[in-house]
């Protein structure tokens, strides 16, 4: 092989530091934002908020903060791939952490189950024994409330740690277990569940004992909309039966989720969307997006003649304010033009609901305002838009474009929206099934297939027609 030497000419993106953070900045959420800025004015003496500026992220100080070797439009238009070379890595965890203390977690800290059990449990009168037992019983408890182990294995993860156990012992603490809060907590199945709540119910409670009969060896008819059989085994008229069955269903057959066991999550719009004179008007929430500026007292020690250490970090510490101000502009920025782009296609949603909703994907508002699907996609992601009919996530205005048989396209949203309105308008009696729905959507212009009615109908976590008929 012959050894050559070759000069070619090529352009690439160089991926700064400076860029990739301006880059990151982008698919940030508004509580992630405003912990990356106060990191930023922690580290950087050159950085201060700037409670005087109303109009955005330092907009009013642009020209102030941009000199010439820095350019106006930064190129973040990419794929992740340009950036990085590995898929990227959930950081928010250590958001808010200070000396190993989460402190949003600490803020917002939330009763489990597990908790709410030991602490009941931890004011009855038990033995040593049996609040072994109960510990391990409440252990096998998850998170809907129900023992997910059955009594022998309790008893033989006993054995190996404590002296022997009976059954018997079990059963009678899992019995006191069963009668804590909430109700039907620590049942072996939906019908045990069902029958520990309706036992807890007053004595004098209508139609309480047939339910428990109904609960207790026939729930299998009532799961197959078997009225009939119900009917005639337990001896009811039809108005009676619909009683016994409004009292179960008025129990819960996940008693666990009555406990609150997550933290809670806050949201903060980004974007305001208000109608005005006719027209649509959109703008960034300005408590959403951070205010800061230049430090003028430390900018102006600045010596441009002065080579010294203390004038060079001078110098470096004003190039990286200056660089993730503009950073925070250019957010602000892309923001916006994709906010106001997803407006403009959806007013049909704003003006009329769900059923107006327009198809619409990354690509089309990526076409429209000049920039890259990646770039789209993170600008959107937990970003959320406030407007008259609701907070939504900007990813919500996107769904698939279905064909219709009169040959335009349709947004799966609003076919959901369709579906919804149809179904709970129906004879509960006699539900409409799935082809009946495709057979309306095509009556209605909107040709699709029967499995795509159904997928839809799953995906809304809407039972079957079966599953929906009434007495």
């Amino acid at each position: 092989m012959k050894q050559s030497l070759q000069l070619r000419l090529s352009q690439h993106l160089a991926m700064t530091p400076r860029l990739q953070q301006a880059i990151r900045l982008l698919q940030l959420s508004t509580l992630e934002l405003h912990t990356e800025v106060q990191e930023a004015l922690d580290s950087n003496f050159m950085l201060e908020p700037d409670e005087d500026d109303a109009s955005g992220a330092g907009v009013g100080a642009e020209a102030e903060v941009v000199p010439a070797d820095i350019p106006r439009e930064l190129p973040v238009d990419s794929v992740w791939e340009d950036i990085y070379d590995s898929a990227p890595v959930n950081n928010t965890a250590s958001y808010g952490e200070l000396d190993g203390t989460d402190l949003v977690a600490h803020r917002a800290q939330t009763e489990s189950l597990r908790d709410r059990l030991c602490w009941q449990v931890s004011l009855m009168r038990l033995s040593d024994t049996d609040r072994v037992i109960a510990a391990a019983l409440i252990d096998a408890v998850d998170d809907d409330g129900y023992l997910v182990l059955s009594l022998e294995d309790i008893r033989q993860g006993l054995d190996s740690r404590h002296q022997e156990v009976t059954l018997e012992e079990i059963e009678a603490v899992l019995r006191q277990i069963q009668n804590l809060d909430p109700p039907g907590v620590a049942a072996r199945g939906l019908s045990e569940s069902l029958a520990i709540q309706l036992r807890q119910l007053p004595a004098g409670t209508e139609w309480r004992e047939a339910a428990l009969t109904l609960v207790n060896g026939h729930l299998h008819l009532l799961a197959s909309k078997n009225y009939a059989k119900l009917m005639a085994t337990l001896g009811l008229g039809k108005h009676e039966l619909q009683s016994v069955i409004d009292l179960i269903l008025s129990l819960s057959p996940r008693p666990g989720a009555a406990v609150q066991s997550s933290a809670p999550e806050y949201v903060i719009p980004d974007v305001f969307v208000r109608k005005e004179r006719g027209a649509w008007k959109v703008e960034l929430n300005p408590d959403a997006a951070p205010r800061l500026r230049i430090n003028s007292q430390y900018a102006n020690l600045i010596r441009r003649a002065d080579d010294s250490a203390d004038n060079h970090t001078l110098k470096s510490h004003l190039q990286e304010a200056r660089w993730f101000i503009k950073s925070l502009l250019n957010r602000s920025e892309t923001l916006l033009k994709t906010a106001t782009c997803i407006v403009e296609r959806q007013r049909g949603f704003l003006e009329h609901g769900e059923e107006a909703m327009k198809p619409m994907v990354l690509a089309d508002v990526a076409h429209t305002i000049g920039m890259h699907e990646s770039t789209i996609s993170r600008v959107t992601m937990r970003k959320y838009m406030h407007t008259p009919r609701g907070l939504f996530e900007l990813k919500y205005f996107f769904s698939s474009h279905v064909h219709t048989a009169s040959g335009s396209e349709a947004s799966s949203t609003a076919i959901r929206a369709v579906l919804r309105r149809l179904i709970a308008s129906e004879n509960p009696a006699r539900p409409l099934s799935d082809q009946k729905l495709k057979e309306i959507l095509s009556d209605q212009g909107i040709g699709i297939a029967r499995r795509t009615v159904a997928k839809y109908r799953e995906a809304m976590t809407i039972p079957s027609s079966t599953g929906r008929k009434v007495l």
